[in-house]
């Protein structure tokens, strides 16, 4: 007995990994209220200001989350959710904003990132380097605790409580995350591929996670139009 908990102590400190995913991206070909990839950050510490970029790949017209961090205070810390084409909203510490207008299509990557600043309580989203209106979330509070960081699911819980209509089916890449929020020229050069300094809390060129359930990593080149990227 005692040897079976050392070796599930074994396993769950090298259940979590560090990859360069360059190249490289996560597949979440069903949908379903369990399979999700789990993202350690590099830092743990009290947030202010926030960018989140990601790439994604899906021709699912039902809402699903793109992005998803719960903290101990609250399930929606920060999420990057689309609930249909052309429309995302973004929550911040249980208040959302919805972002219209912004184009996107279906079997593409599309280029998302959202910026906040607790300081003014300003968000902002862009998808494909074109920005969106600037609207008021949660002004002078902050993302305070350990944050629990997952793809493929939003979270209802603390590190839990998945829907299955919420889940992401299609492919994701790029991800990146700031304690700052970064620039339009910053995010420009995100978008067209131009050199951009990598995430600090997330950086996908040197990423730790753990993936549950059925998610693939692949090459990108195996996904249509690759090479625009």
């Amino acid at each position: 007995m005692k040897r079976l908990v050392v070796l599930l102590s074994l396993f769950l400190l090298t259940a979590a990994e560090r990859q360069d995913l360059s190249g490289k991206m996560f597949t979440f070909p069903v949908e379903s209220k369990t399979h999700h990839v789990v993202l350690s950050p590099e830092v743990n510490k009290i947030f202010f200001t926030v960018t989140v970029c990601l790439r994604a790949f899906s021709d699912i017209s039902r809402a699903q989350s793109l992005f998803s961090i719960s903290l101990p205070s609250t399930d929606n810390g920060f999420i990057i959710y689309k609930p249909k084409q052309g429309v995302y909203n973004l929550h911040v510490l249980g208040q959302a904003a919805e972002f219209w207008g912004l184009q996107d299509e279906s079997n593409v990557w599309n280029s998302v990132c959202a910026t906040w600043d607790a300081n003014t309580g300003l968000a902002q989203l862009w998808v494909n380097g074109k920005p969106s209106s600037r609207k008021g979330i949660k002004a002078g509070s902050s993302l305070i605790g350990i944050p629990k960081i997952i793809l493929g699911q939003e979270q209802d819980s603390y590190g839990g409580g998945f829907d299955t209509a919420q889940s992401f089916v299609g492919m994701l890449t790029d991800v990146h995350m700031w304690d700052s929020v970064l620039s339009p020229d910053q995010i420009a050069y995100y978008t067209y591929g131009g050199k951009f300094q990598p995430g600090n809390v997330l950086n996908w060129n040197s990423l730790e996670f753990n993936k549950s359930g059925y998610v693939i990593i692949e090459s990108q080149k195996t996904s249509h139009k690759a090479d625009s990227l």
